[in-house]
């Protein structure tokens, strides 16, 4: 049977081009949109102090500008009630082939493609009430980086706050941004690669290749020699199958894309895999050792304390998110198993056990320049020795009246919350303080 094509029109999300990479990210917008029907969108939040967002589009050598109150006082509220009607209104014009989302540089595209896909457009004349992604499709996330910032700010342990010089209310930090922009990318834009040594180029290339393995990119000076051909060959090259603004939960494959796993140039991909729980105490006190010399670490955790609850850890630079993933299937009914993703119910049927079910750790530690040995060691020291193994089975009430540093951190690691203005996910972010 012949599958329809998807007459949606493609949206291409430019997002990170921080700093110097800024004048690249107009560059690389103008050229896109210099192709007949392609139109480009920019939300402009120097104003923010006057509690405005102003906002550019641009069609055909014409531009508008409009501006925009804040919406709740809340960034991300604005841009949604702005922009997802906004996509479906071109969406519906014949003359519009394409809509180029350029972001400002500190949006995630993760938040963004899930506004897309979830929050619902309501009101709009002549069209039934339903999320943008019923008329619009990600064809591609492409993620500008500069060779000189990026892999210091993916190390950093500054927040945004601190980086900006005054007090806010987005407590992300630094690093958490630049990791979340690139590992969510399907093609990335490397300036300034001639203001940076070989060793750096190289260094830098390691990591960009086991965050996203598949990801094409271009490696420029300045960008402003870059051709539109060149970019639309770049667009071309992105596999079919490469993510394109999907959400992953946290039951999904922790590796993607077949990244290497040898070490090279300092740069190392961790797995850590264990049939048995963590200490959270000593799981709290083991952390430091994704802080430093660790580009992200990211993972599924069974808590000894929370012996029903999927526990997400992430960590990027010198911040953790700590969240709630779910249920282990071993904690559900029959009638709530049978909901569940089949493949997630075939993984955990091949290693099921007879005492804790499907529940297991699994983590992957990105690390540039910190010793893996250490980290093993260290995550080693926080599992539940024999002794404490025995425990659980026999007296599990015991083992949950344990103190548990992580029991505050209850929350939906894949839920954008209302009240975040950063555009990020609604979760736990705090820098490292110790």
């Amino acid at each position: 049977m012949l599958s329809q094509p998807d007459r949606r029109t493609p949206v291409v999300l430019l997002a990170g081009f921080q700093g110097p990479a800024a004048d690249g990210m107009d560059h690389f917008a103008r050229l896109l949109g210099s192709t007949p029907g392609t139109v480009v969108v920019r939300h402009d939040l120097s104003s923010l102090p006057e509690g405005v967002v102003r906002r550019r589009v641009h069609l055909d050598g014409r531009e508008t500008a409009s501006v925009h109150e804040l919406a709740h006082g809340c960034v991300s509220c604005t841009l949604r009630a702005d922009l997802l009607p906004l996509l479906c209104r071109l969406a519906a014009r014949d003359s519009v082939h394409r809509i180029v989302i350029a972001l400002d540089p500190a949006f995630e595209a993760e938040a963004v493609c899930h506004a897309i896909g979830n929050v619902p457009v309501v009101d709009l004349v002549g069209r039934v009430d339903g999320p943008a992604a019923r008329d619009v499709r990600i064809e591609a996330v492409v993620t500008g980086l500069d060779a000189r910032s990026w892999l210091p700010d993916a190390l950093s342990d500054e927040t945004i706050d601190e980086r900006a010089g005054g007090p806010g209310d987005d407590d992300r930090t630094v690093a958490q941004l630049a990791v979340g922009q690139v590992e969510f990318a399907d093609a990335l834009v490397v300036f300034g690669t001639d203001q940076v040594g070989d060793g750096e180029r190289d260094v830098l290339r390691s990591v960009v290749d086991r965050l996203v393995p598949r990801a094409p990119s271009i490696w420029v000076g300045d960008g402003r020699d870059i051709a539109a051909a060149r970019i639309e060959m770049l667009l071309d090259r992105i596999p079919a199958d490469s993510r394109r603004g999907r959400i992953f939960d946290a039951h999904a494959p922790l590796l993607r894309g077949r990244p290497p796993l040898t070490e090279e140039r300092g740069v190392a991909l961790i797995e850590f895999a264990t049939d048995r729980p963590f200490h959270p105490t000593r799981l709290h006190e083991a952390m430091d050792v994704l802080f430093d010399g660790v580009v992200t670490a990211r993972g599924r955790i069974w808590l000894a304390t929370q012996p029903e609850r999927v526990v997400w850890l992430e960590s990027a630079g010198g911040g953790v998110r700590v969240g709630d993933a779910g249920t282990w299937l071993a904690a559900m009914s029959p009638a709530e198993r049978e909901s569940v993703d089949p493949d997630r119910r075939a993984l955990a049927a091949l290693r099921w056990d007879e005492h804790f079910g499907d529940r297991d750790i699994s983590m992957v530690i990105l690390t540039c320049g910190a010793d893996p040995d250490d980290i093993r060691t260290a995550l080693h020291w926080a599992l539940l020795d024999e002794a404490e193994m025995i425990l659980l089975r026999n007296a599990p009430d015991l083992v949950a009246h344990w103190a548990d540093p992580f029991g505050e951190f209850h929350e939906d690691p894949y839920e954008t919350t209302e009240s975040d203005n950063s555009g990020g996910r609604g979760v736990e972010s705090r820098p490292n303080e110790r």
